[in-house]
């Protein structure tokens, strides 16, 4: 535990010595809310944040990457890996110190999204637990993106091919569940592979949360994501700690 607290500390305070967590926020914020308000959000004269729900796995698709695509390129890239995984803690304690610090940074980044759930309070009367519900559905959406950019950040020294890889497979992710593409596969996937994809996608998981149905299946998707993709990272980190 001391390993994981420690990892966990630097990479957290790393994330606000440098400009580049600053420079994400803003550009986060700035897309977050634009995106909610330019969608026909006072048009709508509802008081909720479905708007503001439904433009997060995209947003996602670019944003969470670009967090991730350091976590282990930089370290690779400087030779400073070397020097982490020689100290006394294990590559599991360095991954999922490193994953939490970054899950914490997007947590962090979802707050500060706090004066689109205060426009809709000044103007209506919504569901708070609706609203607890969507943002638990994000921030574990965020994490599951996260533990895929941790993986392709592991297998590259080079940042940009970590990020490219990353936001295609997020991408995949999320298309895999939009009706335009169901409806295209439909013609070439018998009905049981069809929902197979369906399952697999992420849309098909959050957008029942984002709608308050809070169900095991759902977060058991996203545990089960984030889990698999870290498993997949320390693997790929023993073999080159072994090597």
């Amino acid at each position: 535990m001391n390993g994981f607290m420690a990892v966990f500390k630097r990479e957290l305070k790393g994330y606000f010595t440098t400009p580049v967590a600053y420079v994400f926020l803003i550009i986060f914020l700035f897309f977050a809310g634009y995106l909610t308000f330019r969608s026909g959000f006072y048009e709508m004269r509802q008081a909720d944040l479905l708007v503001f729900f439904s433009h997060l796995p995209l947003l996602f698709v670019f944003m969470v990457p670009s967090t991730a695509m350091r976590l282990w390129s930089e370290e690779r890239k400087s030779g400073s890996i070397e020097l982490l995984l020689t100290l006394p803690i294990t590559v599991t304690q360095a991954v999922w110190g490193k994953f939490i610090a970054a899950w914490a940074f997007l947590g962090i980044a979802l707050l500060l999204t706090f004066p689109v759930p205060l426009t809709v309070y000044y103007l209506g009367s919504p569901d708070t637990g609706l609203i607890i519900v969507g943002y638990l559905g994000s921030f574990l959406m965020a994490g599951s993106y996260l533990a895929v950019g941790s993986f392709f950040s592991a297998l590259s020294k080079n940042q940009v091919i970590s990020f490219i890889l990353s936001v295609v497979v997020c991408a995949i992710l999320v298309y895999a569940g939009m009706p335009t593409t169901l409806d295209y596969l439909s013609g070439l996937l018998p009905g049981a592979a069809l929902t197979m994809v369906a399952r697999m996608s992420v849309l098909t998981h959050i957008e029942s949360i984002q709608r308050g149905v809070l169900e095991f299946k759902d977060i058991a998707f996203f545990v089960i994501s984030i889990l698999c993709w870290i498993w997949a990272c320390t693997i790929i980190l023993n073999e080159k700690k072994a090597s």
